[in-house]
């Protein structure tokens, strides 16, 4: 909280003495002075302003401006005083915010003086004695969703042919499509939905997916299945942005900057009360939430030409979002998630708008690929709007369905188009998964140039693209799929490429243990998981487990099989048995797997007996 003391003054007088922190600023003019009936602000900055920066002083120019102009005083005097708090922000962070209302109250035509920041000072001052000459305000910080709501902001439906309606509108007409309906609801008018515990937590115990109870809140863990489920989407989507046609650079780096640096600190107010924050080394630093500031960071350091653009720069980013407990969901809204980060260099608007088509069509697919079908959900300032309007119904006349359009004032972010894809989940809640934002800004802000083709430096557009959203976000994406199925009362279950195990087999005796060995070993040769179930248990209660486990594959191995080489293959999806050798299932294997990455299991036993039981059903 800001913390303001405002005294009006018949006179106010000050001298600095000695410096009080290593950090103080210099004094350059101003280390004494002498008013005539000022009001005298004695402001204290804590540290949690900091992540609200912007809202909060604006709230103290106006408590400030407010008092100014009902006590008729001469001029306004900024003076730190870091006595009224116990929590006061690190100094730097406090600095940058006197400097901004300094700037600020300027502006608005007012004479102001600030004190030098970081002194030990003396001063003297006469208090006027009316009702208003002492008074005292604190500025609450509010949270992101507080201050998104304050943002003005108008919504439309836009229909494929390019007609606009009323969202209450939209939604009044039974034949709209009920998805985009749903959205609508949801979103802009802000109605509630049903409610209801959702099947996907059941799966994610199923699989090994927990939240860790040994840590902070909404951190997961991931167990040995799951770990697969990780493994195997971080390795389509690394295959996945290449399919761009552009050179991708991949880098690494830290997942924790530095808030006294001013592109740092403009991005990250932007995320409110969900920074992850830290203090070390007297320096205040917040958790990365996306992978932007780290490629930000080192492609300001690059030489690019005009010739080098359009490029891509990707990781795959351990991001840390500080979600409010109430509002946490196991495998969506976490606080430490994996965003497969991708940021495409443009020469300018034009060229992203038209990358941007590319990227649209591609995370389209990868959902359809999975027998879903987005909503589009899309935020536009309004001189984007009013300038581009025929590109972004281009974009929603690609979908052939309607979206919903929220237009907002220019200069709120450093976007000027986000669009957020959002699937409808099983109890008709709308889902942010993939998303793309056309920037122009951040580029000016961390200092990014290219060079023209005449010459001159110029800084290049940015599109931000999240293909499949969080890894975490497209497990719930999957889980949720399954538990469509479920509820339309169909099997359940994962796509063959990312399931856990592939294929299982099941020795009909324990002789026949090594001969199944030979073949799983085969399988995993070839490329997929593939396990043999060498438990002392009934063949029923075998064929049940692997069904529990939703293993696509069952393999029936006995006598018969050893003399013939024909294998029985039960398919879980259908529940047809097939007679296949092992080079056709081999190749059944290759038909269900395919543009998608191949990942034999890691480190994991191939026979069953020799695991523990991490999986809880």
């Amino acid at each position: 909280m800001v913390r303001l003391l405002l005294i009006h003054a018949e006179r106010f007088s000050f001298e600095v003495r000695k410096p009080a922190i290593r950090e103080h600023e210099p004094v350059d003019g101003r280390g004494a002075g002498e008013f005539e009936n000022p009001l005298v602000v004695f402001v204290a900055v804590e540290r949690n302003d900091i992540p609200h920066r912007n809202y909060v002083i604006a709230r103290a120019v106006h408590e400030i401006l407010d008092v100014f102009r009902r006590v008729s005083a001469s001029r306004v005097i900024l003076y730190p005083f870091v006595h009224i708090t116990d929590d006061p922000a690190p100094p730097s962070d406090a600095l940058s915010v006197f400097q901004e209302l300094e700037q600020r109250i300027r502006s608005e035509q007012v004479a102001v003086f600030r004190a030098p920041f970081g002194w030990y000072k003396r001063f003297d001052l006469l208090c006027r004695g009316h009702p208003l000459a002492e008074l005292s305000r604190t500025i609450r910080p509010e949270s992101a969703k507080q201050v998104q709501r304050q943002i003005p902001s108008r919504f439309l439906v836009i229909l494929p042919d390019g007609s606009e309606l009323d969202p209450a509108d939209f939604v009044a007409n039974p034949l709209a499509d009920r998805e985009v309906r749903i959205l609508v609801q949801r979103e802009a008018l802000r109605q509630p939905g049903p409610g209801g515990e959702p099947r996907f937590l059941r799966y994610c115990r199923k699989f090994g997916i927990e939240w860790e109870p040994a840590s902070d809140l909404g951190h997961m863990r991931y167990e040995p299945d799951a770990y697969i489920l990780f493994e195997c989407i971080t390795r389509y989507v690394d295959q996945l942005v290449e399919e761009l046609g552009i050179p991708v650079f991949r880098i690494r780096g830290t997942n924790m900057f530095d808030l006294s640096i001013p592109a740092v600190r403009k991005h990250a107010e932007l995320f409110g009360d969900r920074l992850y924050e830290l203090h070390a080394d007297a320096r205040h630093l917040v958790l990365r939430y996306a992978a932007c500031h780290q490629q930000f960071s080192a492609v300001k350091d690059w030489s690019i030409s005009y010739r080098h653009l359009p490029f891509a720069v990707f990781e795959i980013a351990d991001s840390y979002r500080f979600e409010q407990s109430g509002e946490l969901l196991l495998a969506f809204r976490v606080r430490k998630l994996h965003m497969p980060d991708l940021h495409i260099f443009c020469r300018d608007l034009e060229e992203a708008q038209r990358l941007s088509f590319s990227v649209h069509q591609l995370i389209h697919r990868e959902v359809e690929r999975v027998g879903r079908r987005y909503v589009l959900y899309y935020t536009v300032t309004e001189s984007f709007y009013a300038q581009h309007r025929n590109y972004l119904l281009q974009l929603i006349q690609r979908d052939q369905r309607p979206a919903l359009v929220r237009i907002i004032p220019d200069g709120i972010y450093y976007w000027v188009l986000n669009a957020e894809y959002h699937i409808i989940d099983e109890l008709d809640r709308p889902r942010e998964i993939a998303t793309f934002q056309i920037d122009i800004d951040n580029a000016r802000r961390f200092g990014i140039t290219y060079t023209t083709s005449e010459g001159s430096a110029a800084h290049p557009i940015i599109l931000h693209i999240a293909f499949l959203g969080s890894v975490e976000r497209w497990i719930y994406l999957l889980l949720d799929t399954a538990a469509q199925a479920e509820a339309s009362n169909r099997k359940p279950s994962l796509p063959f490429w990312i399931c856990p195990v592939q294929v299982r087999i099941l020795p009909l005796r324990s002789d026949l243990t090594n001969a199944a060995l030979e073949i799983a070993k085969q399988l995993l040769a070839a490329g997929f998981r593939a396990d043999v179930d060498d438990r002392d248990l009934e063949l029923g209660r075998k064929i049940r487990d692997a069904e529990t486990r939703w293993i696509p594959l069952i393999v029936t191995y006995g006598p018969k099989e050893v003399e013939t080489g024909v294998l029985a293959v039960r398919i879980r999806e259908s529940g047809e048995v097939r007679k296949l050798s092992l080079q056709q299932l081999i190749q059944l294997c290759n038909d269900l797997q395919g543009p998608y990455p191949k990942l034999p299991h890691p480190h994991l036993p191939i026979l069953v007996s020799q695991r523990p039981r991490y999986v809880h059903d």
